[in-house]
């Protein structure tokens, strides 16, 4: 029973703190865009890229000529 005496206010602590964290986290704008992110994975960014030409992947020094100094 004694037990009860001590948990009982440790709890409305922690209750407190995690209302405090919950309300910090609202005027930070956390929970201000719920769907964005979700819809956002979901978008083609390669389209952009796939209308270029690709690019030569090759360090500098291959390109150059160079290509025992890189090793």
């Amino acid at each position: 029973m004694e037990v009860i005496y001590s948990l009982i206010p440790g709890m409305m602590v922690l209750g407190l703190v995690f209302f405090a964290v919950l309300i910090w986290a609202v005027k930070k704008g956390q929970y201000e865009d719920m769907e964005g992110n979700a819809s956002r994975i979901l978008l083609d960014d390669d389209d952009e890229m796939m209308s270029h030409q690709p690019k030569e992947r090759r360090p500098e020094s291959i390109k150059n000529g160079d290509a025992k100094k890189s090793i």
